[in-house]
C-alpha cells in the first residue's frame, strides 16, 4: 500500500511545488486533467482514457509527463 501513495505522490502535489517554472497551485492531476479536456473538446470519456495510464506511472515519469505538457 505504502507503494501506491509513493506512485501517486506527484500527481497529488501542487504544481508550484513541483515545478520551479509554474505559479499554479493545483495538483498536478486536475493540471493534466484540464489540460486533456481542452485537447479533447471537453470530452470527459477521451480524457479519462489519457488519463487512466498516468495513475499507473512512476513520479519521475508524471513529471516528465506534466513538463512535456504543461510548460
Amino acid at each position: 500500500m505504502a507503494e501506491d501513495l509513493e506512485k501517486t505522490l506527484v500527481l497529488d502535489q501542487k504544481m508550484n511545488e513541483v515545478f520551479d517554472w509554474s505559479q499554479s497551485e493545483l495538483p498536478v492531476r486536475d493540471a493534466l486533467w484540464d489540460h486533456y479536456m481542452e485537447q479533447n473538446g471537453k470530452d470527459t470519456i477521451k480524457t479519462e482514457e489519457q488519463m487512466k495510464p498516468v495513475l499507473d506511472m512512476s513520479d519521475a515519469d508524471v513529471k516528465a509527463l506534466a513538463e512535456k505538457e504543461l510548460k
